[in-house]
């Protein structure tokens, strides 16, 4: 009688099932992650929107207003670098998470104040499903969408710029089309990015993609939030 586990092709049938129980592993913490950030958010934007105190607190002075607004920025760009991602425990990386969240909340608290409140539901809903289908796209599909990832991230860029010479000319056609292709950016970098932490993935290397877990939530949630954003702009019901 054969032995099973000397056989090269249970060999690597065994493999394939451990990578790919280990995959789908990785894959569910970076999507719980990346809802708990989400709760985080919408659970502080609706709390200082609706309690008076708190709105007060933070918007009451526009210094403070200021600061609250682009804290969340200050974090991608201090905290969030890759070689502070690789030199924090997991632990830590993911109290980062959850404050940079809270703050990313605080500071969207306005659009419970200018939309209403089953407009930014819709819209919502509207993301997740077109999150769902992308992300399940650029996990699924064997081609490979590097290029259209880094065409994304041009593009990414040039919204930027756009936006930032828009904030002088306050031109409402401007801000139409950087957010319509803002729109097809943000749901191509979904898919780029499912991708791209589907094929870093590691077997074995449990702190190694426990922290690439956490810094693929973050994208993918900075991606959701961004489009989010956008299709409320385009489409969203103002008070």
């Amino acid at each position: 009688m054969s032995d099973p586990y000397n056989n090269p092709s249970s060999r690597g049938a065994y493999a394939g099932q451990v990578i790919d129980a280990g995959l789908q592993s990785y894959m569910r913490s970076v999507y719980h992650t990346m809802g708990l950030g989400l709760v985080l958010t919408g659970f502080s934007a609706y709390a200082v929107a609706n309690v008076p105190a708190l709105l007060h607190l933070f918007f009451g002075n526009m210094f403070v207003g200021m600061a609250v607004s682009f804290a969340p920025l200050l974090f991608l760009f201090v905290v969030f670098t890759p070689a502070r991602i690789q030199s924090m425990p997991v632990e830590k990386l993911m109290t980062m998470f959850s404050i940079f969240s809270i703050l990313m909340g605080i500071s969207l608290a306005s659009i419970f104040l200018s939309y209403s409140g089953a407009s930014i539901a819709r819209v919502f809903f509207i993301t997740a499903a077109t999150f769902g289908a992308t992300s399940l796209y650029g996990y699924t599909t064997k081609r490979d969408l590097t290029a259209m990832g880094s065409f994304m991230a041009m593009g990414l860029i040039g919204i930027i710029f756009a936006m930032i010479v828009n904030m002088f000319m306050h031109s409402a056609t401007v801000q139409f089309v950087v957010s319509v292709i803002g729109v097809v950016v943000f749901t191509g970098l979904m898919a780029w990015e499912t991708q791209n932490l589907k094929v870093t993935y590691r077997t074995g290397a449990t702190e190694a993609n426990a922290k690439m877990a956490i810094s693929g939530a973050i994208s993918l949630y900075l991606n959701f939030v961004n489009l989010f954003v956008l299709l409320l702009q385009l489409t969203g019901n103002r008070r």
